[in-house]
């Protein structure tokens, strides 16, 4: 079989505004990538038995895509990297500069940056689709720069909300939609694959900053050490700026408000559900796990720091792999697969994990065990909450709506993440100090949302197992 020949890259969109007909966005029947072999097949003839009814939008699906995958790569480096290393910074103000208030008043200033950094794409999003991403991560990076530079110089609870809570969450938002979304208009068939490889420059920053923040801590200070943090985001920030780009030209008559009537869409209410209970229960390990492993008496206070670094370095495979897997057996199948092992290592190792510690029955060695082994597996699992949650909403709405649909999604997961970390430190105060509480919620959360992922698979393609979406 040849290799089919491509087309032009200006593309043409239908001009229906019908909410109901909603469909993933097409590819013509050209694929521009190196080779026939290339293919996801099944994947691609699904997509390509409904491009009849679609206009006809070619993807380069590499090239100079591959360019915008570094500039997103950088960008969420800083930016999630940031977000992943929120754990490390709320075990040392809680008990350094913020000493004297409770862990569940500073878990609120963790709360309103996880909160602003999705809340704020309800505008972001639909901005992209109109004006595309060049002012959005310039302002960002202004952001994101002045809140590192200004965390060394925070001695109060409300410098602490202001420079990490507002600066820090606006500017995290600003960069991350304009890095995943920019990514959608370059690939279709891999872009699964590409918002993965994307999506681990969070976890990489994931591991990076932790053992970094660490090891300066001691050594320069928390002002010296988070102004270094912020040195280095100039140049990660500086390749974002030069590569995030869009190509496809915006909708003609496109608003830039969010449109709250694609929930009559029920697929995409129900992803919607799913993606809000992931991350309801994703940010509560990302916060507490240092934390409880300061407290439990089994672990040191160097490696009780290093264990974020651990879990985001599992989630540095988790972000990539399923990507990749995703565009050839279907990422509805893969996110379902991912929130299932959220859910058994969640329930099946942390919680009698917490438990031991809490009784005091467990042996040192059997805690670390499964402690260690929930951050490895369970930082897997939920890396797919940054890579998959894209190309899934993706499958839902034409390529030029992408921010308007995703930032609408994120909207309502917003108040899960405002909402998760403050819930898990009332959970703890609850239960007498004990971590068993707030682990049986994030399980909890998980299996709602392995229900909501679930359900929508069946509604658009049945009970099949083998059947791809």
């Amino acid at each position: 079989m040849t290799t089919p020949t491509t087309h032009g890259t200006t593309p043409e969109r239908t001009t229906s505004n019908d909410i109901s007909s909603l469909s993933p966005p097409v590819v013509p029947l050209t694929y521009h990538g190196s080779s026939d072999n290339e293919k996801p097949h099944s994947l691609y003839r699904d997509i390509e038995s409904r491009s009849l009814e679609d206009e006809n939008v070619s993807y380069p699906e590499g090239g100079k895509g591959w360019l915008v995958v570094f500039g997103s790569f950088c960008g969420m480096l800083a930016a999630l990297g940031l977000m992943n290393s929120i754990g490390i910074y709320q075990a040392y103000v809680s008990t350094h500069q913020l000493s004297n208030y409770s862990e569940g008043s500073v878990s609120w200033i963790f709360s309103v940056y996880s909160f602003l950094s999705f809340f704020c794409g309800v505008q972001i999003g639909p901005y992209f689709d109109a004006k595309g991403p060049r002012l959005l991560v310039a302002v960002g990076s202004v952001l994101l720069i002045a809140c590192t530079q200004l965390l060394g110089i925070c001695t109060k609870y409300w410098h602490f909300m202001l420079c990490f809570g507002v600066l820090g969450g606006i500017g995290t938002s600003l960069i991350f939609t304009p890095a995943v979304s920019s990514i959608s208009h370059w690939f279709l068939l891999r872009r699964g694959n590409a918002t993965g490889i994307a999506a681990t420059g969070g976890a990489v920053g994931g591991v990076i900053f932790p053992l970094m923040l660490q090891n300066l801590f001691p050594k320069v200070g928390w002002e010296w050490a988070t102004r270094i943090q912020g040195f280095i985001y100039i140049g990660l920030l500086l390749m974002a700026n030069l590569f995030i780009r869009s190509r496809l030209p915006p909708k003609p008559g496109g608003s830039v408000l969010p449109d709250f009537r694609i929930f009559r869409d029920i697929p995409f209410a129900l992803t919607t559900v799913g993606v809000f209970f992931a991350e309801w229960g994703l940010f509560i390990p990302i916060s507490y796990l240092t934390s409880y492993a300061l407290t439990s008496g089994t672990f040191s206070e160097t490696f009780a720091y290093q264990l974020i670094a651990i879990f985001n370095a599992g989630s540095v495979i988790g972000r990539w792999a399923p990507g990749y897997l995703a565009d050839r057996a279907g990422r509805v199948n893969l996110m379902i697969i991912c929130l299932i092992l959220c859910a058994l290592s969640s329930m099946g190792l942390w919680l009698p994990a917490t438990v031991l510690s809490a009784s005091g029955e467990g042996s040192d060695s059997t805690i670390l065990g499964l402690t260690i082994t929930f951050a490895i597996l369970f930082g897997f699992g939920s890396g797919s909450n940054i890579s998959l949650t894209p190309v899934c909403v993706g499958q839902l709405c034409d390529t030029e709506e992408y921010g308007r649909y995703y930032s609408t999604c994120y909207t309502i997961v917003s108040l899960g993440t405002l909402t998760g970390i403050p819930i898990a430190g009332a959970l703890l105060e609850a239960c007498n100090g004990e971590y068993w509480g707030l682990v049986l919620f994030t399980g909890l959360c998980y299996i709602i949302s392995y229900v909501a992922f679930s359900w929508v698979r069946v509604m658009k393609q049945g009970w099949g197992l083998t059947k791809v979406y």
